[in-house]
């Protein structure tokens, strides 16, 4: 049984690094090739790097050697910035600390002209809770790891009033919550300006906020009642958040299909409404467009195989009353 322990031990402890990780890292990648992105211009296409807390830029400088770096400077020149001479800097590395395009701004240009809303106005309520989400998964996995009862409630009762400290204090005291909205009301009315519809959206994301942030509290009073009654409640310490790589693909086909089928009519183009990739490749209009899973994916499925084992070994447990 000891033996036994430490194997559930240890696969928690590697779910619980991976679950730090995955919440910084990229989980899912798309992109957008066309005729007017050439390859050696735009060598992943116009790419976008989804994350839990938001959308972030996936294009990159143009590596050295390409007709992109050969022909033009990829830097943003300041004023203070001399002037380049073709032949005196010739060998001057004028491209140094050179970013990529904003391909998280292009794809919204592009995206508005069929009517579709800035990416940023996606999930507008899971991503600014996801941590605090994960602290809830980071307790229940810590929690589960315990062998003893009175220490498993324990570490759920601590570690439960500091996420939900943690996200009152974020969320209310320090106003994050209304600054968010602000923020979403202000990146919703990029191309489409309707002022009062946007603040419709904004009164409904604070609204749903609160739900979300004194629901999850809600949850956490009766994981921790039910841990404490209910021996066998246990196992689902390991496998609600064995289940993340499941909820991430849920909320992204979701919010995929939300965006997809709510065009804006003031679009210059009329598309029907359609369901964007979820995998793999499409193609919309003169666009190919590729979906997939990046490496913080893979992390997911790491805490899943990793959660399920320790589950089906603390199961064994419970059936020969080797645990309590």
């Amino acid at each position: 049984m000891e033996k036994q322990n430490k194997i559930i031990g240890g696969l928690t402890l590697i779910s619980l690094i991976c679950l730090v990780a995955a919440y910084f890292a990229p989980i899912w990648w798309v992109s957008l090739t066309a005729p007017n992105y050439p390859p050696d211009a735009f060598p992943d296409g116009i790419r976008i790097h989804f994350h839990f807390d938001g959308v972030y830029n996936g294009c990159k400088a143009a590596g050295k050697g390409t007709r992109m770096a050969n022909e033009i400077i990829q830097k943003d020149l300041a004023h203070d910035d001399e002037r380049y001479n073709p032949v005196l800097d010739a060998e001057k590395n004028v491209d140094k600390g050179a970013q990529g395009l904003d391909c998280v701004h292009e794809m919204n240009t592009i995206n508005h002209y069929v009517g579709m809303f800035p990416i940023a106005t996606g999930a507008p309520v899971e991503k600014p809770l996801a941590k605090f989400f994960f602290g809830f998964f980071a307790v229940m996995m810590i929690a589960f790891a315990m062998t003893k009862k009175k220490a498993r409630v324990a570490t759920l009762a601590v570690g439960f009033a500091a996420v939900a400290a943690w996200a009152i204090v974020d969320q209310f005291v320090l106003g994050h919550l209304a600054s968010h909205v602000d923020a979403y009301m202000a990146e919703a009315g990029t191309f489409f300006k309707e002022p009062d519809k946007i603040k419709v959206w904004g009164d409904n994301v604070t609204l749903y906020s609160k739900v979300a942030i004194f629901g999850l509290i809600a949850v956490m009073v009766v994981v921790v009642a039910a841990t404490a009654l209910i021996r066998p409640f246990q196992l689902l310490l390991a496998l609600v958040p064995a289940l993340l790589p499941l909820y991430f693909v849920i909320t992204y086909a979701g919010w995929l299909w939300f965006f997809g089928h709510n065009l804006h009519p003031w679009g210059a183009f009329t598309v029907k409404p359609f369901m964007p990739t979820v995998f793999g490749e499409g193609k919309v209009a003169q666009f190919s467009t590729f979906s997939y899973p990046y490496w913080g994916y893979g992390l997911l499925m790491v805490i899943f195989v990793c959660l399920i084992l320790a589950l089906l070994i603390r199961r064994k447990q419970l059936r020969e009353g080797q645990a309590e």
